[in-house]
């Protein structure tokens, strides 16, 4: 009953912030169309008794009211209807609105990471699309209420035993509830099984994928992986919703005695002679109701628990952000290590001054750099660490290149540094300022990246390039200029209505691009923005063969010798040791720890990890 309780405030909430003069609506014609149905069976009992009584003309007359009554019932109803409908597409607007805000809550990704967050985001997001049910039942429910306190008040008058009918539904409302709790137990235990169900669904049927799985003849075996896991999701629906329905079964069948025993009640009394065979009809009819009525909220109970669910499971991602651990307290810098002979010792620093009250201004330039002191990281629900003791220094003015085998942790490291992860030890300075105690919007307004899994934003060409820099999403000659420096320059010509194009047809017949032609435009917002303290390319060109690759970064080292001049630091990562030559310095990552740094024939000379791959891929491509 608490549960409920919270679920109708929170809809009743919902319902009236979202519309209220719509929700008074809905509920004023709900209501009477409700209270419409007892008055109903008032009705038969006296157009009963006066037929007997041969008084036809009262009752036609009753036969007319009670014919009214009817149409008013259903009329009201349908007209409520309509009110609700549009109140409840309204609400679920406002929801998935908060869903969004609830997603960018904090300016960190780290709990977008957690299978538990998506698992319960899936779930809302499925469940909201039913937000007009739950706001019906909210309304349903009320009316309903009112509707069964006439008709008991009306039982109550022919014989006060009758005031027991509709105690007759509490088994019913009770077995319901731990029906739904059955049934929402199967679909909490299915809800990994059908996101994976879905996600093979969207790769056997996306244009993208389906042209490799035809090639490798993957796409049968797809077939089949996406039959297993909708099966194996659908056994545990299945199982909830039969154990369910077996608890409600047996509900209904004691409400169906205490509708027989409430009939032998008035059939005996008027054997008796103490009701009139009007009574009869009465009572009979309003046992018809309640039947009708229970059965409705049951019905509606059942739809209000999952709403109370959805509740809960909101309050859930409302706290997940606030639930995301603050950063480190500063600690001193972690000494140097030893390591392998190859590796140098990390250059002494003298420990970062005590963090700030207040938060510390993001500097106009760097005069220092940016150093990682300790630096630690390991994924939200995971025990290995991705990043352990990573103590490196990326000075002003330099150009870093990152290496490493896959799983590394490159992407992760470079995440770190754009202020999307906390480090779970150590801490990030800049300039001497710990990176935890800088605004983090102000940080990110000096950062300037592409990253590997580069967005696809299905949009307009402008707003896909000026995401980059909103305060220049209206000026042509910037866009192209950025287009045109990142090679995308020929991209205007090839969407129709150039600049004001949509890109995509994941909701609408846009231009289609090629992968080199995505990044490109990735690389035009990297281009857009000014003097950024950190510029970041993470496999800035994965989807260029080499040539065109090794263009882009001859275009981007004059972005990163404007970017060192102006007090900046440029960190690339790339598997293509062609473009790693560009750099100032190369640090080598291997299991999330530094392996080596310096320039190509310190490395080189060394014989470590670096000159193990970079020999293999000369070979490769000898």
């Amino acid at each position: 009953m608490k549960n409920l309780t919270h679920t109708a405030r929170w809809l009743l909430r919902l319902a009236w912030t979202t519309d209220r003069d719509r929700f008074l609506k809905a509920a004023a014609l709900l209501a009477a169309g409700y209270l419409a149905t007892p008055v109903v069976a008032v009705g038969l009992s006296a157009f009963t008794d006066r037929l007997l009584a041969d008084d036809l003309t009262v009752a036609l007359a009753l036969a007319g009211l009670i014919a009214a009554a009817l149409v008013m019932e259903l009329m009201l109803g349908h007209f409520a209807h309509l009110f609700y409908f549009e109140l409840g597409e309204q609400a679920e607007w406002r929801i998935n609105a908060e869903l969004i805000d609830v997603a960018n809550g904090t300016d960190t990704i780290e709990y977008l990471d957690s299978s538990d967050f998506a698992d319960t985001m899936a779930l809302v997001r499925e469940e909201i699309q039913k937000t007009r049910a739950y706001v019906e039942a909210l309304l349903q429910i009320a009316a309903l209420t009112l509707q069964l306190s006439l008709t008991t008040l009306l039982l109550g008058s022919l014989d006060p035993w009758l005031l027991l009918l509709p105690l007759g539904a509490l088994p019913p409302v009770l077995m319901g509830r731990h029906a739904q709790a059955r049934v929402e137990a199967g679909r909490t235990a299915a809800a990994g099984h059908t996101r994976r169900a879905r996600h093979l669904l969207h790769v056997a049927t996306s244009s993208q994928s389906a042209k490799e799985a035809r090639l490798f003849g993957a796409d049968r075996a797809l077939v089949r992986l996406h039959d297993d896991s909708w099966h194996a999701g659908t056994r545990h629906v299945r199982r909830g919703q039969l154990s369910g329905a077996a608890l409600r079964a047996l509900g209904q069948l004691l409400f169906t005695l205490a509708c027989f025993s409430a009939v032998y009640v008035v059939l005996r009394e008027a054997a008796a002679g103490g009701a009139t065979l009007g009574d009869v009809v009465m009572v009979i009819t309003l046992a018809v109701q309640i039947n009708v009525q229970v059965a409705a909220a049951l019905g509606m109970l059942s739809t209000l628990q999952t709403a109370g669910r959805t509740a809960r499971r909101l309050d859930r991602l409302r706290a997940w952000p606030a639930a995301v651990p603050p950063a480190p307290p500063a600690r001193p810098a972690a000494p140097a290590r030893p390591a392998a002979p190859a590796r140098p010792a990390a250059p002494a620093r003298p420990a970062a001054p005590a963090r700030p009250a207040a938060p510390a201004p993001v500097p106009a330039r760097l005069t220092s750099g940016i150093r990682l002191e300790g630096v630690g990281f390991t994924y939200p629900g995971t025990d290995r660490p991705v990043l352990r003791d990573v103590t490196l220094d990326l000075p002003t003015g330099s150009t870093l290149a990152l290496v490493g085998e896959n799983g590394a942790g490159k992407s992760t490291l470079v995440k770190l540094l754009c202020g999307l992860y906390r480090p779970t030890t150590g801490r990030i300075l800049v300039d001497g300022v710990d990176l935890a105690d800088v605004p983090p919007q102000e940080w990110k307004a000096r950062v300037s990246t592409l990253f590997q899994d580069f967005a696809r934003f299905e949009l307009t060409l402008r707003e896909n390039v000026g995401l980059g820099e909103l305060s220049r999403l209206d000026d042509d000659a910037l866009l192209t200029g950025a287009m045109r420096r990142a090679g995308a320059g020929r991209v205007p010509a090839r969407v129709p209505g150039g600049l004001d194009g949509v890109l995509g047809r994941g909701y609408t017949d846009g231009a289609e691009l090629s992968g080199g032609q995505w990044q490109a435009l990735g690389l035009a917002r990297t281009a857009l923005r000014d003097h950024p303290l950190l510029l970041v390319l993470d496999e800035p060109a994965s989807a260029l063969d080499a040539s065109a690759e090794h263009a882009v970064f001859e275009r981007y080292a004059g972005s990163a010798r404007e970017v060192g001049g102006e007090g900046g630091v440029t960190l690339f990562v790339s598997h293509r040791f062609s473009t790693v030559l560009m750099a100032d310095r190369i640090v080598v990552l291997r299991d999330g720890t530094v392996a080596e740094h310096g320039d190509h024939a310190e490395l080189l000379a060394r014989g470590g990890l670096y000159a193990d791959l970079f020999t293999l891929q000369a070979r490769s491509y000898g």
